[in-house]
């Protein structure tokens, strides 16, 4: 049996990814420092710019959501 998706449920399920897409970028910005410390600044990079696109994923979620509510 397939559970019916409605937009209550899909909006709780996109604030779950976002927020869990939060601890991901706190922990990536860490880690880029830390390897940006030690010398490994390519991979510091890397990590800054995996952190960004994270967070670009997020404003994509948050669109998705708003428009769960705007539906004609």
């Amino acid at each position: 049996m397939t559970e019916e998706l409605d937009n209550k449920k899909l909006s709780h399920l996109i604030d779950h990814w976002v927020e869990h897409n939060e601890s991901h970028i706190n922990s990536f910005r860490e880690w880029a420092e830390r390897a940006k410390k030690d010398g490994f600044l390519e991979a510091s990079e890397n990590i800054f710019e995996a952190a960004k696109t994270v967070e670009e994923a997020n404003d994509l979620l948050n669109k998705a959501k708003e428009g769960l509510f705007h539906i004609d």
